[in-house]
């Protein structure tokens, strides 16, 4: 007899708290796994049923043959993922913060399954990161496309670089907690995913979002320019609006966990007491 088929859940780790009565989905970004997320778990698990998870790419994924790279090569993937872990814990109308990529791919997730979901924050989020034909994406292709030389020929050099950019460089504690997360990420998985998302471009998707969005930005990030979250707050559907938070760098849950929660906590409702 066969055994049973492995649910998705299992492989991506999924955890969920079981305090609160509406569903909380934290979805980490590129590079990360769902660590990114312990400074606000805590909090926002006083309140809501929080599952975090971490994506097919991250490095605490044990199942070697879980990505395949063709299938990831573009967001649909990922999102036909996150709304089968979502179906498999019997969640609906969920409350989804997305990072980064993971924005694009919970507004995608929620284009194909309008039900799962009933409200989007999308935090440090961009339909595409280049800069081209007069909008500002945040990098020129050639910046990019020295950025994946590094990242092919000397990984652990890209690591520590990247995570001093991404990361606010002033909060050390902080950039060694991602850039830990990219040494676990295998470099044959790193390669192929930060292509899909470099070179993608979701702009015309964001039309057909209809869940309400709030666009999270920090004032000074170098990955997503700050014209980006009005750009999307104009071409989404529904109703959507733009936060700024006051910081440096593309990681609010890192390195300014409080003010993220004060945002959060003003939209859906709660107190919170965790300082910066």
């Amino acid at each position: 007899m066969a055994s049973p088929a492995k649910r998705l859940s299992e492989s991506l780790n999924v955890k969920i708290t079981e305090k609160g009565h509406d569903a909380m989905v934290l979805a980490h970004g590129y590079g990360a796994d769902q660590s990114v997320w312990d400074e606000i778990v805590p909090t926002l698990s006083k309140h809501f049923r929080v599952l975090v998870f971490d994506w097919c790419f991250s490095g605490t994924v044990s199942d070697a043959n879980l990505f395949d790279p063709a299938r990831y090569s573009s967001y649909d993937a990922f999102a036909d993922d996150l709304n089968l872990v979502l179906d498999e814990n019997r969640l609906s109308s969920t409350i989804f913060v997305g990072h980064s990529m993971s924005g694009m791919v919970g507004c995608i997730a929620s284009i194909k399954r309008p039900d799962l979901f009933k409200r989007l924050f999308l935090v440090g989020s961009s339909p595409m990161f280049r800069n081209v034909d007069g909008y500002e994406g945040g990098f020129e292709t050639k910046a990019i496309e020295q950025m994946l030389t590094i990242l092919e020929t000397n990984y652990d050099e890209w690591t520590s670089s990247f995570a001093n950019f991404v990361v606010n460089p002033k909060d050390p504690s902080s950039v060694d907690i991602y850039m830990n997360c990219l040494r676990r990420m295998k470099p044959e998985v790193a390669l192929p995913v930060a292509k899909a998302i470099f070179y993608s471009d979701h702009r015309e998707m964001l039309g057909k979002v209809t869940t309400p969005c709030t666009i999270v930005q920090t004032t000074k990030d170098d990955v997503v320019p700050n014209s980006v979250p009005y750009l999307m707050q104009g071409w989404i559907q529904g109703k959507s609006t733009v936060e700024m938070i006051e910081m440096d760098g593309h990681y609010p849950q890192l390195t300014a966990p409080g003010k993220l929660l004060d945002v959060m906590g003003r939209i859906l409702g709660f107190d919170h007491d965790l300082l910066d």
